[in-house]
């Protein structure tokens, strides 16, 4: 799990972390709480593609998007897309929709003292998408517990809070989409990332979440919760000022090919790099010339700012 794997480094380093106490009470003994297996536990039913969760997936009679929890392969179009790097590197990137620019909590149990997860507790959120507040993006709470406590007692937000443990705010970002159980997205940007679904708690239910580390994300200030951003120029068949344009219309690709000439400005390997772009709009009558950040940025700009999507790069050549 990404999580639990990038704790131990990241821990160590020198990260200011802004402690919250949920009770200034002591903490409980959890008293009627036993601990719950996620094996045998009921599974939440997830929908990324309802008009509550959706932006520019959003399920229609029509379109073919995947009904209500069933399995997504994130393999396929319309969620990957070829597009080039600052510098005319061809890149491949996953789209995962419109997401916030303030992150979500997800809650990381650790006993006190030690730097790793306690063993085989999951994780806890308290949103899942098509709820207010959702987002990919997580902001990690570091959730101090006794070192008698065993895994999976705590499963939902509420009863973690009514514990008394002490909570650190840190300022750590992690990208974990929620999706439904079965999902694929067999590809990452390092050999080390794990490919497969990773098990958290929501509402003492078992929900599912892809983990994509291809860079060590922080909040944009102490404090903050926000996502750090960064930028795309993209162009569509039809240009957004005209009908039946923008995203609805497609990206528009070389001839006989899915490569598009959407163009990001940083890679992974960049300190500035961000999974999270700002999206701005070129005139598709300047898709011929633009091969790189350069011809991109003179190319005729219609929109900025028009969506903040999830995209993270996973190949780079």
């Amino acid at each position: 799990m990404f999580v639990k794997k990038i704790f131990s480094a990241i821990f160590l380093i020198a990260i200011s972390l802004a402690i919250i106490s949920c009770s200034e009470d002591s903490p409980t003994e959890n008293e009627g709480l036993n601990p719950k297996d996620p094996n045998t536990a009921s599974k939440v039913s997830i929908d990324r593609f309802s008009s509550e969760a959706g932006n520019l997936f959003v399920r229609t009679p029509s379109n073919g998007l995947p009904e209500s929890n069933a399995p997504i392969n994130f393999d396929i179009a319309p969620f990957i897309t070829k597009g080039l790097g600052p510098n005319g590197e061809k890149v491949q990137y996953y789209n995962f929709d419109v997401q916030p620019i303030v992150s979500a909590p997800i809650y990381v149990l650790f006993k006190d003292g030690e730097d790793s997860p306690v063993d085989d507790q999951l994780n806890i959120i308290d949103v899942v998408p098509g709820d207010q507040g959702y987002n990919d993006f997580w902001n990690v709470n570091k959730v101090i517990v006794p070192s008698d406590y065993t895994a999976n007692t705590i499963t939902n937000v509420n009863d973690l809070f009514d514990s008394g443990y002490s909570i650190e705010k840190t300022n750590i970002i992690v990208n974990c989409p929620v999706v439904p159980e079965g999902s694929t997205a067999k590809l990452r940007y390092k050999s080390s990332e794990s490919k497969e679904l990773t098990r958290g708690w929501y509402n003492d239910q078992v929900v599912f979440y892809f983990n994509f580390s291809e860079k060590e994300l922080m909040t944009t200030s102490q404090g903050s919760t926000n996502v750090p951003l960064a930028e795309i120029l993209v162009s569509f068949n039809i240009n957004p000022d005209q009908q039946g344009g923008g995203p609805a219309s497609g990206f528009v690709t070389e001839n006989n090919s899915d490569q598009t000439h959407n163009v990001v400005d940083t890679l992974p390997e960049d300190n500035s790099y961000s999974p999270l772009w700002d999206v701005d709009i070129y005139d598709n009558n300047n898709f011929e010339e633009v091969m790189d950040w350069q011809s991109a940025s003179m190319s005729n700009i219609l929109a900025t700012g028009a969506a903040i999507v999830n995209c993270p790069i996973v190949s780079v050549e």
